[in-house]
């Protein structure tokens, strides 16, 4: 066998075993040869390949674009990502072949198909954004669905406070909520020590209002030992000293007098406070949240307030809306409360739709602590699973005596028992009728069945 005919067969071999795909062509861009697996890639066989050039496969689009065609134009070795008449994506390289007098005479380009590799990184992409999109979700849903201590989130204005706790945080920023008394202002303010980075450190609250005058000052800076008669012989840490490194909570700032006023705003200035007795300031690190139930603003107008300490608190002041206008968060509290009751005491108590009713139209203005107080009590001290608005301390007692529509309505007076037994029934179905929605309402008002309900009404033509 001739040389030549060994060459032959070596490049038809390499040809048909290599992964690549391999075109070669001559000095003018036209195909001399081309590997099998080629069809598979660009669509056409190797008999359809050989002898057409790489503008014209080019503008049939059979590979765009053609790294060949840019071969002959640079003379050099060139990489590019080529499109397929099938729609793949392939990395193509071709490298340009001289003679001895540097003519190029050949173009040998080597293509990989990258299709399921490029599929691979879009399916990777995808997942990725779909896993950053739940864990979004995810969070979202635990902020949404949090109950710590009886946080309820399900009306706008709430959610809309939870964001804003959300936001304040992670910050040191000083916040300041307000709102009527009882709405939980104490409970967020734990919410945002417990969502900063002070979290592992002590929250220490004081409530502003329950400390004795004479007795804020020491409990608030401390004392060294000997520094007073009766004071503890080693001394004591005050409240400030105590939330160094955490977060100090003022509840119901409005109730300090001016001369505490002054002496809290220096160590809210400073950050340094000194025990009584003591002559070294000790620096303490402490975020500060206050609460009041009080209009700040209009206390420093009257000389209550010192306009300089409302300045440093006022920094991020939260509203917290009254129950009474959040009625959408009035009935998920309810099941909260009753949830966590039953489960302290080990019952299984549940409303009435009628209890329920009355709940919604009372305005609370004990806001959630009322609440909250009446459904332990509800769960402590009602006999039957179910709680009747008869339970409620709200509830509109009826008046036995029968109103004027009532009196107009009675029969003539009866002629035997039996009929007075009758009138009286007759009486009592119309008052349920009028008072409550649904049979089975009325049915629990008067201590009777459903179904004798129905039968009655129907017997009396009280329904028609």
């Amino acid at each position: 066998m001739m040389e030549e005919d060994i060459r032959e067969l070596e490049l038809r071999a390499i040809l048909e075993a290599s992964n690549d795909n391999i075109v070669i062509t001559d000095g003018q861009g036209k195909v001399l040869r081309s590997s099998p697996n080629c069809q598979s890639i660009y669509g056409m066989k190797n008999e359809e390949l050989i002898g057409k050039t790489v503008d014209e496969l080019e503008r049939m689009n059979v590979f765009s674009p053609s790294v060949t065609k840019r071969v002959l134009q640079e003379k050099k070795e060139v990489q590019v990502m080529q499109h397929t008449l099938t729609g793949r994506s392939v990395m193509a390289t071709a490298l340009p072949v001289f003679d001895e007098n540097g003519e190029m005479i050949r173009v040998i380009s080597f293509s990989h198909d990258l299709t399921e590799l490029r599929q691979i990184k879009e399916d990777y992409e995808e997942l990725r954004a779909k896993m950053e999109y739940y864990q979004s979700e995810i969070q979202e849903l635990r902020d949404k669905e949090q109950h710590t201590d009886g946080i309820v989130l399900k009306s706008k204005e709430m959610s809309n406070v939870w964001q804003l706790i959300q936001r304040v945080a992670l910050s040191d920023a000083t916040v300041v909520f307000l709102g009527e008394s009882g709405v939980g202002k104490n409970v967020f303010a734990r919410a945002i020590h417990e969502k900063s980075n002070r979290s592992k450190e002590a929250f220490i609250e004081v409530n502003c209002g329950a400390i004795p005058e004479t007795l804020f000052e020491s409990e608030m800076f401390g004392y060294e030992k000997g520094a007073f008669t009766g004071a503890n012989r080693e001394g004591k840490p005050g409240l400030i000293e105590l939330a160094n490194k955490g977060t100090l909570f003022l509840d119901e700032v409005g109730e300090l007098p001016l001369n505490l006023q002054a002496k809290l705003l220096k160590v809210i200035q400073e950050k340094k406070m000194t025990r009584i007795g003591g002559t070294e300031p000790k620096r303490i690190d402490f975020r500060i949240i206050a609460s009041t139930n009080r209009d700040l603003a209009e206390m420093v107008k009257e000389g209550t307030f010192r306009e300089d300490l409302f300045y440093r608190l006022n920094v991020v002041p939260i509203t917290i809306p009254p129950l009474r206008e959040r009625k959408d968060d009035l009935l998920q509290l309810c099941e909260y409360f009753l949830g966590m009751f039953n489960d302290k005491y080990n019952t299984d108590k549940a409303l009435h739709a009628t209890t329920i009713h009355e709940i919604l139209d009372y305005s609370w203005p004990g806001n959630v602590r009322e609440l909250e107080n009446l459904m332990e009590r509800l769960v402590i001290t009602t006999e039957n699973r179910i709680i009747y608005p008869s339970a409620l301390p709200f509830h509109k007692k009826e008046i036995h005596s029968f109103d004027k529509q009532e009196t107009e309505e009675m029969p003539e007076q009866a002629e035997n028992l039996q009929e007075a037994l009758q009138n009286v029934e007759i009486r009592w179905l119309k008052r349920a009728f009028r008072q409550y929605k649904t049979t089975y309402e009325m049915a629990d008002y008067l201590g009777i069945s459903q179904s004798s309900v129905v039968r009655k009404l129907q017997k009396y033509g009280i329904n028609s």
